[in-house]
């Protein structure tokens, strides 16, 4: 089955526009595990206006399912990366003033340098996930950098998917479909939603993994944490 892994940034977005620890970044990210999250995805940036460096190596040695890290490979979040030594990280070519990610690498343009983060990760038994958009060629070009998974960037199948769900998720299941012929696991993540995630993951079921954040802290405001997860869970059983 799918896997959901609950992204956690929004959470301490929260914490941080007013300062102290509440709230909990900590405690939420086991109660999203033991309200039934296969795992917790983080995505620190170097200006820290969500989860911080600090908020990584605490969580960390905490997790029981899998912890996925998001970001750009700069130097300081290689760093962090072998340092902490999460199941998975995933590579996000996101800009230090990007407000949230809102593209995918190139990986035939960008594969020397993918191809170097990739080994090094791999060295320390890190799955290696890179953020793409639905392009098969991208997809063809992570698995030459040595990818173990591509992440599918979902925000235009999100957008179109009210309109036309077959024609929302063509491109994806055509990139899909070339990520699976490579030998590459699959993730997606970035607007899914209790409105688009059964389909989603019922047009492409040997999708690994799905990271959603932002909509299901959303709802977890009216519907709580607990029903919140369940719901989505209950989404994916729907394939």
């Amino acid at each position: 089955m799918t896997r959901l892994s609950v992204n956690i940034n929004k959470i301490a977005t929260l914490r941080n526009a007013r300062g102290g620890q509440l709230p909990d970044v900590t405690r939420a990210a086991l109660d999203c595990e033991r309200f039934g999250a296969q795992g917790i995805t983080v995505h620190p940036r170097p200006d820290e206006r969500h989860i911080r460096y600090s908020d990584v190596r605490t969580i960390r040695p905490l997790i029981t399912t899998e912890f996925n890290i998001e970001g750009n490979p700069i130097p300081s979040f290689i760093d962090l990366v072998c340092e902490v030594v999460p199941d998975q990280v995933t590579l996000v070519p996101d800009a230090r003033d990007a407000i949230t990610s809102n593209a995918g690498w190139n990986t035939l343009k960008h594969k020397d340098f993918l191809t170097e983060v990739c080994k090094e990760f791999s060295s320390k038994g890190i799955r290696t996930s890179i953020f793409i958009d639905p392009d098969p060629d991208m997809a063809e070009g992570a698995a030459a950098c040595g990818a173990d998974r591509v992440e599918l960037y979902t925000a235009d199948y999100a957008a179109e998917y009210p309109l036309d769900p077959d024609i929302a998720i063509a491109r994806y299941l055509e990139t899909a479909k070339a990520a699976r012929s490579c030998g590459l696991g699959l993730n997606a993540g970035h607007d899914l939603s209790l409105v688009n995630l059964a389909w989603f993951v019922r047009t492409i079921p040997w999708t690994d993994e799905v990271s959603i954040g932002h909509a299901l802290i959303c709802d977890a405001l009216y519907m709580g944490l607990h029903q919140t997860i369940q719901a989505y869970l209950s989404e994916i059983r729907k394939k």
